[in-house]
């Protein structure tokens, strides 16, 4: 299963509880899109540098309806989350925020706090 299935499947299970967003960090290219007749197909022009939120941040943003945000990093079964990921992570715990790293869509529910078991 890939990461953004993954994503797309917690995306779905946490709306009932609040509002989750799909962010991206790092570095990327941004411009006007326009169809190239050369290329027979959609193309990027007028091109600019643009930097995204800071490298490790979390792959969704949760903000809880009762008012409690959480940070997840997405991972497949089996990938570990890189060193600047973790670290964004404890930042946010050290600041009373939940944050942390969900393989499958019972770690995300566990991580905002909601055990659909009991």
């Amino acid at each position: 299963m890939t990461e953004a299935t993954i994503q797309n499947q917690i995306r779905i299970a946490l709306s009932p509880y609040g509002m989750i967003f799909r962010t991206n960090s790092g570095e990327f290219w941004q411009g006007k899109s326009v169809f190239s007749k050369e290329f027979n197909k959609r193309v990027l022009i007028n091109l600019r540098h643009v930097d995204g939120l800071p490298k490790g941040f979390a792959d969704l943003t949760f903000f809880g309806f009762d008012g409690r945000p959480a940070f997840i990093e997405v991972k497949q079964p089996g990938e570990t989350p890189k060193p600047e990921q973790i670290h964004f992570a404890e930042l946010m715990q050290s600041h009373g925020y939940r944050a942390g790293t969900a393989w499958s869509v019972e770690d995300a529910l566990k991580l905002i706090g909601v055990n659909r078991y009991g």
